[in-house]
């Protein structure tokens, strides 16, 4: 289940740039989409919790030790409003500079990073089927990216694109700290308050944001924000709860694959070979996790419950 979660939440947020692509050819700025994304999400996840209080509810977690609640809270919305605000404007200050495909090529070192940091901080152990998944959905993005050709590099924009994987690395590693502690849409909530006010801030300062524009502009921001954000954020907290941080991150590489294709299906643009290829060893490292999961969870045979061998 938590592998599915992660594999769902991958795929929302790939469809993101199908989304944004469109967005913008709407007449939606960077800035305003940001800002709307985050804070019409927020809205959303604030009046489901009010319309069910049950979602409130978070099952505890055996094994964690107790956070005080002011600095969990800080935490969580510390989440959004340095985090992923931060992550936001990174990425799309870097795509400004460089082309996008050499940008996600960039972003994407992120698995590695969160495999390596969940290991150093002893939090998980790098096993030899986790190790061999990590470097099939590596390789295979690299594959998928790559072979989409004309990539042009900017040293300042792959600075940016570096500092927006390490950005997300910690992102990660810090909601780890916290996933177990709250119920995933009261965590979602936390995390896009705490990004909206940091972007409405930004806003303010930078002069404030245009939102004349026409129904379509609106149509492709709530599609943002409903698919690429909440749905996105409350099943990839749900999969963290479940499967950890470095196997989360691994799953997450079928992002780049999830917007390859739909990027061929909306907008026309072609898969080669290469992608194909790419696309195959991502999803074998899947099934590798998966595997890996279902047998985690298995619970071991008990031969004295086992009914004895009859003769034949």
């Amino acid at each position: 289940m938590g592998a599915a979660l992660c594999l769902l939440s991958a795929a929302c947020f790939g469809a993101m740039a199908i989304f944004g692509k469109l967005a913008y050819d709407a007449g939606v700025s960077t800035g305003e989409l940001l800002l709307v994304r985050f804070t019409l999400a927020a809205v959303l996840l604030g009046v489901a919790l009010l319309v069910r209080p049950g979602l409130r509810r978070a099952s505890p977690a055996p094994g964690r030790p107790a956070m005080n609640g002011r600095r969990l809270l800080a935490v969580a919305i510390g989440l959004g409003a340095v985090g992923y605000a931060a992550q936001a404007g990174l990425f799309f200050s870097a795509l400004e500079l460089m082309d996008a495909s050499l940008l996600a090529l960039i972003l994407y070192t992120y698995p590695v990073l969160v495999t390596v940091g969940a290991v150093l901080l002893g939090r998980e152990r790098l096993s030899p089927r986790r190790g061999a998944a990590l470097v099939a959905a590596s390789g295979g993005t690299l594959l998928v990216l790559l072979g989409a050709g004309g990539v042009g590099f900017h040293p300042l924009g792959a600075l940016l694109a570096f500092a927006a994987a390490l950005t997300y690395t910690i992102y990660i590693l810090v909601a780890d700290t916290v996933v177990h502690r709250l119920a995933p849409v009261v965590l979602s909530a936390l995390v896009l308050t705490g990004a909206a006010g940091t972007l409405a801030v930004r806003a303010l300062l930078t002069g404030g944001v245009d939102l004349d524009f026409g129904w379509r502009g609106w149509f492709w921001l709530a599609c943002i924000a409903v698919v690429s954000t909440v749905v996105a954020m409350l099943t990839f907290f749900a999969g963290l709860r479940r499967t950890g941080p470095s196997t989360a991150a691994i799953l997450s590489t079928v992002e780049p694959v999830v917007t390859a294709v739909l990027a061929t299906l909306v907008l026309g643009e072609n898969l080669t070979v290469v992608q194909l290829v790419g696309g195959a060893l991502v999803l074998s490292s899947v099934v590798v996790l998966q595997r890996q999961s279902v047998r985690a969870q298995r619970p071991p045979r008990d031969p004295a419950a086992e009914p004895a061998a009859v003769a034949p």
